[in-house]
């Protein structure tokens, strides 16, 4: 057998062996007694597996010995030697066999265990940590892990230290029965053919490196121009993005060539190295032959040794490989889980307590850069029932408070109180169960309707989901679809309009039940008359709760107990609607802007309309 494929990335002996002690709890874990059973049992059939396998040649040699012999014993002996031959075959395989069962649930569980794990602790990372990541790699990564699990314990474990203990049993028999040099010989082949291996393979994992990185980057530019397929339409970038792709891809290609090549010279050397020590054993067991030392079955025996061992030595070539490609993507997913939790649970923390949703924000101050503070002494109060609303220019903070409140990350300074409680000292499940969000951009799974409504609560009823979808003023549209809720949404919603997913993104928060509500932009993708129709639902369902607006169109504001006007970080005017007119000041302005677009927008619309008419008119037949 050819060796194949070569494999790591950036792996070295002291990543070997940190990334194999990782694995080691997985393959013996605390508490699961059948597991480690499992572990036991499969070690002592592997062993015996080699121990038969070993013994296969012996009475083979018995066999040619006594044919070999007296033609009145050739009947007896040769029949009980080969049955026996036979049966130790048999039980070799049935060993390995039983081994492979054993040890499956201990493999699979592991595998299981280590991508669940892995999942989970992605999820506990920051906001920050999946900004400045690609979605893509971070998948392939995870990918590529699992499978380097599954690979290292099939093949590590039952081929890589099986033969190991096979070269030491046979050369054990060989010196026993032949003598040391015989033993030495089969040694030094196999040393040679392991140090060549090593030696060329790790020459070569500089191309395995090039052909990793060019398919996860070829890999993480497909999955983005996907997701991003109407952008890419909208500007008729395919062959851009085409082009893109196919640089990744070109990379890879020219590595792969580079890869294959130099595998031929693997291959050669190998042969050569397992031809060398075979051609000087089967000389020594031919002068011994004739000189009397051995017999036939002795050469058959040394023949049946070297043929029996080089042949999963030869595969050891492409299983090393695999192995150190393995250990390298499973130290890749093992790095993901070593990423430090910036956002943690405090050793105490508690549980929300909720006494009806009062939400403080305290001399707050933070920067995703400390060069550049984005929040600077920011206060306000949110009481139980009331809502506030803040509002600003582009970039001045508004929505990084939302952020904030659901401790996507650390304030810098200041304190953050929900019900007189810092969200530092309660449990992030808590807080943020207690908080129902509407996003300005709402992203829906590639599922149904329903299993995106149903997600502000996976438990909720069919008819709870409807209700809920009702309050948001999208079940008659759902009902109106061919398959209703089973209607799927598309990769990101892109089968709905933004308003419609907007609305399903309403109807998933209110079947939350939070007492807190978050509406940031909730309305920015609706047209006029659905925005007035969300804002009255938005209304019913935030009358005894506690709601934060953040919000660009001052219009969907007016209503808010207090609105305050946030700039560079700064709350710079606070008050209700028609307190901020009074003052004259950034309030003021910005609402007397939107107003003076909004009444060129309506005259637009009107000379549209009259144009239309003058058009209809004009082309309308003589009566």
């Amino acid at each position: 057998m050819r060796s194949m494929e070569p494999g790591p990335d950036k792996t070295g002996p002291r990543n070997d062996l940190a990334t194999i002690r990782t694995l080691l709890p997985y393959l013996w874990p605390k508490g699961e007694t059948e597991l480690r059973v499992r572990v036991v049992i499969a070690m002592m059939l592997l062993a015996l597996a080699k121990v038969t396998n070993v013994g296969v040649p012996i009475f083979y040699k018995h066999a040619v010995d006594a044919l070999s012999a007296d033609a009145s014993i050739v009947l007896a002996v040769p029949v009980a030697l080969l049955v026996g031959y036979g049966l130790v075959r048999i039980l070799s395989q049935a060993f390995g066999e039983l081994r492979d069962a054993v040890f499956a649930k201990v493999a699979q569980r592991a595998i299981r265990l280590a991508g669940l794990k892995t999942f989970k602790h992605l999820h506990r990372l920051s906001l920050r940590f999946h900004m400045d990541r690609k979605t893509g790699g971070i998948s392939r990564a995870v990918e590529r892990g699992t499978k380097g699990i599954e690979f290292l314990l099939t093949f590590m474990l039952f081929n890589v230290l099986p033969t190991l203990l096979e070269i030491l049993l046979v050369c054990a028999v060989m010196w026993t029965l032949y003598g040391v040099l015989f033993a030495l010989v089969t040694f030094l082949t196999t040393g040679f053919y392991v140090a060549w291996t090593l030696v060329v393979t790790e020459w070569r994992i500089k191309f395995r490196r090039a052909m990793n990185e060019s398919d996860s980057d070829a890999n993480t530019k497909a999955v983005d121009s996907l997701l991003n397929f109407e952008t890419v339409k909208y500007f008729g970038n395919e062959a851009h993005e085409a082009q893109r792709f196919d640089s990744s891809l070109r990379g890879y290609e020219q590595a792969a060539v580079k890869s294959k090549t130099t595998l031929s010279y693997l291959n050669i050397g190998q042969g050569a190295i397992i031809s060398a020590g075979v051609v000087v054993v089967m000389l020594m067991a031919g002068a011994g032959v004739v000189g009397g030392t051995m017999t036939i079955g002795d050469f058959v025996l040394v023949n049946a040794y070297l043929i029996q061992l080089f042949l999963p030595l030869n595969f050891l070539g492409f299983v090393y490989r695999e192995i150190k490609r393995s250990l390298t993507d499973m130290e890749t997913m093992f790095e993901l889980l070593a990423e430090n939790e910036e956002v943690k649970d405090a050793p105490n923390a508690a549980t929300l307590s909720q006494k009806g949703g009062q939400v403080v924000f305290e001399e707050v101050s933070f920067a995703y850069d400390k060069r550049r503070p984005v929040l600077e002494n920011v206060s306000f109060t949110v009481e139980p029932g009331k809502t506030v609303a803040i509002v600003g220019p582009s970039g001045a903070g508004k929505s990084t408070i939302s952020r904030l409140l659901f401790r996507f990350y650390d304030i810098t300074g200041g304190r953050i109180l929900i019900d007189g409680q810092d969200i530092r000292d309660i449990t992030q499940s808590s807080l943020r169960a207690a908080i129902g969000m509407v996003p300005q951009d709402t992203v829906l799974f590639n599922d149904t309707i329903y299993y995106n409504i149903a997600y502000g609560r996976p438990g909720a009823t069919p008819s709870e989901i409807e209700d809920a979808a009702r309050v948001a003023r999208i079940h008659d549209f759902i009902m109106s679809l061919p398959d209703g809720y089973s209607s799927t949404v598309g990769e990101r919603g892109l089968k709905l309009s933004g308003g419609e997913k907007q609305r399903v993104a309403i109807a998933r928060t209110i079947l939350k039940h939070p007492s807190i509500l978050v509406f940031d932009e909730a309305t920015s993708a609706l047209d006029t008359h659905t925005e007035q129709e969300i804002l009255q639902s938005l209304r019913e369902v935030s009358a005894d709760r506690t709601t934060l607006t953040i919000a660009h169109r001052l219009s969907t504001v007016i209503d808010a107990d207090e609105i305050l006007v946030l700039d560079q970080g700064h709350i710079t005017e606070r008050g209700p609607h028609a307190a901020l007119l009074e003052q004259g000041g950034t309030y003021a302005g910005m609402w007397a802007r939107q107003q003076e677009a909004q009444e060129a927008r309506k005259t637009l619309e009107r000379a549209g309309e009259l144009l239309a008419l003058e058009e209809e008119a004009t082309t309308e037949p003589a009566k």
